[in-house]
């Protein structure tokens, strides 16, 4: 005898306590998967509201069918086969956070985005070219910031573009494939970078403090593997997390509470606790970064008590407007990224996340080439020789 068909009574959509639509099930209808094997939800006890309370019962009479199909419905009991209907293979694109529903604040969002980023392109470009070309500035320092620039490049376009693009045409999706190459280049230029600020910092110590062992500690090879080793940490960074967020399991939806795609935002669409290992990672990454903070601040405090110990004023100046500024980066970085990846939820809202997100993700990158190119005067010498050369020769 077959069962009778529910009713579509028996087949509400699932609201948590709040009254919260979790849209488990689709009303008055049978999924897709299920309505092809004539396989149907029965409620057989307890709340309807319980998805553990249902069992899949055929519609036919092939009671075979059932039990070779019924691992594909999302109504066969255990939590982890539901699971498989939501993981991240069923999502083909994530919608990203829109700057404002009103067409002309989208608009004044992407000049604004797009001022920012041709700054950064330009100011970075420049400085790139500078050193490359200039011989004179063929020494560790302008190695690192050279590497610094590139990866400042790098990040900027990681984001900014796409947020750019959805803005200028009204839409919030990103693929699947797009958000996980924003996630894995965002976390192999961000931490290569942090690193690199990190050597820089040893670097200037060296420099002021023990001048005489410089080119001791800091030569060719040196500088060379070093700067390999910011980037390697970087890359490392980014196939741990990026492999560690996309195996999470997500039934919250694809909506996500952002400009691109950042990993706490990607965990709040978690529906089971495997996002604890990525909640670990990111609180261990988050203490190396710290212990690099304490370095690049320890740094420069050895910087300024050798400074002060200078009888001219002029070189109390020089150092402080180099190294305040530099410092004043690293920190809004430093704390903000703490704050976005590490803030309780409690506490996170939209218009907060989204600043703190401008601010270590936009910021630095677009405030670098001011602050090495406007107090250094070796720099400004080769832009100066740079544009001028490049005036001549279109003359």
């Amino acid at each position: 005898m077959e069962p009778e068909k529910p009713t579509s009574a028996g087949l509400e959509r699932v609201r948590d306590k709040e009254g919260n639509d979790k849209g488990c099930w689709p009303s008055g209808k049978v999924a897709d998967d299920c309505r092809e094997a004539d396989i149907a939800p029965i409620l057989q006890k307890g709340q309807k509201e319980d998805l553990e309370n249902y069992s899949p019962v055929s519609l036919t009479s092939f009671p075979g069918k059932v039990s070779v199909l019924t691992l594909h419905c999302p109504w066969t009991g255990p939590r982890m086969q539901r699971e498989q209907m939501f993981n991240g293979s069923s999502i083909t694109e994530f919608l990203l956070l829109a700057f404002s529903d009103t067409r002309e604040l989208q608009l004044l969002h992407f000049w604004l985005f797009l001022g920012i980023y041709l700054a950064a392109l330009l100011g970075n470009g420049l400085i790139i070219t500078a050193i490359a070309c200039d011989h004179h500035l063929h020494t560790p320092m302008y190695f690192f910031l050279l590497n610094l620039s590139l990866l400042d490049l790098g990040s900027i376009s990681t984001t900014v573009p796409k947020a750019m693009a959805n803005s200028l045409w009204d839409t919030r999706a990103i693929s699947y494939t797009g958000c996980a190459a924003q996630v894995f280049f965002f976390f192999f230029l961000m931490p290569a970078e942090f690193s690199l600020l990190t050597v820089m910092a040893y670097d200037r110590d060296v420099a002021i403090c023990q001048p005489l062992h410089y080119g001791t500690l800091l030569g060719s090879r040196a500088c060379v593997h070093m700067a390999a080793a910011a980037w390697g940490t970087g890359f490392l960074y980014a196939v741990l997390h990026t492999a560690n967020t996309f195996s999470i399991p997500l039934c919250q939806g694809n909506a996500l509470d952002q400009f691109f795609c950042e990993i706490p935002q990607i965990l709040k669409l978690s529906c089971s606790d495997t996002y604890l290992r990525e909640v670990g990672l990111l609180v261990v990454s988050a203490c190396l970064f710290f212990v690099c903070f304490v370095f690049i601040v320890l740094s420069y405090v050895q910087i300024f008590r050798a400074v002060l110990r200078i009888p001219s004023e002029q070189g109390w100046h020089k150092a402080f407007s180099m190294c305040l500024p530099h410092l004043a980066v690293v920190s809004l970085f430093i704390s903000t990224s703490f704050f976005a990846y590490l803030k309780p939820p409690s506490i996170s809202s939209r218009s907060l996340d989204l600043v703190v997100a401008v601010l270590y993700s936009v910021v630095p990158p677009a405030v670098n080439p001011l602050i090495y190119s406007m107090r250094n005067q070796e720099l400004k010498e080769a832009l100066r020789k740079l544009i001028q050369w490049t005036l001549h020769h279109q003359q």
